[in-house]
């Protein structure tokens, strides 16, 4: 059986609602500009729809500019709900406590959304928690809105929770403070710092320990049991090839490679053994890495409007032109031959 193409990743169509909420707030009619993109009543209203992630960025940064608030993520965040995540938002919201319910609603992020760059956890210790949401870099007028939403979106979804007004104890974040710096503020306790490690907030024991008042024992338990026979449904893969293909997503950047060691040792697993069984489905680590690369390259090249050093940072190549030899090597065209290619073809 051939080997499933490899794609940016998806998310559902609920997260659709505060980008449409918001512009009307702004005082935009959302209809025309959702209409564009496909996101009719119909789409919006079907069970489990989901939106490509390279398209849902485009919807943003139109919206953005129709509406020309660069902010318009933080404003979709105050609108987010945990209902808009679907059944493990609603799971969440059944949680008995706040810490809860964030753990649970990362926790099951693939029933709601699927990024090849990784997945966003929860990471708690005896003061307090790290709600971390990873890397997107680089970031563009794309993408920043991205780390917006979601960020002041988990503060809202679990006040709206709580009843009471959730801050964050500490907000980092990737990318260099924009222009609107000043509308993070509200967001934390304390001074947001930018061009950090990563994405992530710190919660508070404290708010991590308050009730949810809406709490039905029975109905928690019966909920998790679902997320939990969903996420084995979702992540269930049919071969050791495909375990390794979504491994590599996240390992590929800043000009390096993975190599069969750092795989071996993701999947806990002798690299004797991960050499020997690749050989029995017929195929080598090398041929994996290159089929991932090639998928990624043609998707980011079509999809995104990242220029060619980008793309081949987030491919782990050495150079741009490193990148540009290979793409060719795989394609016989060049990467900006392709995307013109592409562009003509759409």
């Amino acid at each position: 059986m051939p080997r499933p193409r490899v794609r940016l990743g998806d998310l559902s169509v609920g997260f659709v609602q505060p980008l449409s909420e918001a512009l009307l707030q702004l005082g935009h009619d959302p209809e025309p500009l959702l209409r564009r993109y496909g996101l009719d009543a119909a789409r919006l209203g079907t069970a489990g729809a989901r939106l490509s992630i390279p398209r849902y960025m485009h919807l943003g940064h139109a919206a953005i500019e129709l509406c020309g608030e660069p902010a318009l993520g933080l404003y979709m965040g105050r609108l987010s709900r945990l209902a808009h995540a679907g059944l493990a938002g609603v799971t969440a919201a059944q949680a008995p406590t706040l810490g809860e319910a964030a753990r649970t609603l990362l926790r099951f992020e693939p029933l709601y959304a699927a990024n090849y760059r990784g997945h966003s956890s929860f990471h708690e210790d005896a003061h307090g928690a790290w709600l971390r949401f990873y890397s997107i870099s680089p970031y563009n007028a794309y993408n920043r809105f991205v780390v917006d939403s979601l960020l002041a979106g988990w503060l809202a979804q679990l006040a709206d929770l709580a009843g009471t007004p959730v801050h964050a104890e500490r907000l980092e974040i990737e990318f260099a403070a924009p222009a609107y710096v000043a509308s993070y503020q509200p967001l934390c306790s304390s001074p947001v710092q930018f061009n950090a490690d990563g994405n992530q907030l710190r919660l508070s024991q404290a708010t991590l320990q308050l009730a949810n008042p809406r709490h039905c024992p029975s109905t928690w338990q019966h909920l998790l049991q679902l997320c939990e026979g969903e996420l084995q449904q979702r992540t269930r893969v049919r071969s050791l090839g495909e375990r390794i293909t979504h491994l590599l997503g996240p390992l590929l950047h800043g000009g390096r490679e993975p190599d069969l060691e750092e795989v071996a040792l993701h999947l806990q697993l002798p690299t004797w053994t991960l050499r020997r069984r690749l050989a029995e489905e017929g195929t080598r680590f090398r041929d994996l890495l290159s089929e991932t690369r090639r998928d990624l390259a043609e998707t980011y090249i079509r999809d995104t409007e990242l220029a060619f050093g980008e793309i081949a940072y987030l491919l782990g190549f050495a150079s741009a032109e490193a990148f540009q030899r290979a793409f060719k090597r795989w394609t016989g065209l060049t990467p900006g031959e392709f995307r013109r290619s592409q562009r003509r073809a759409g």
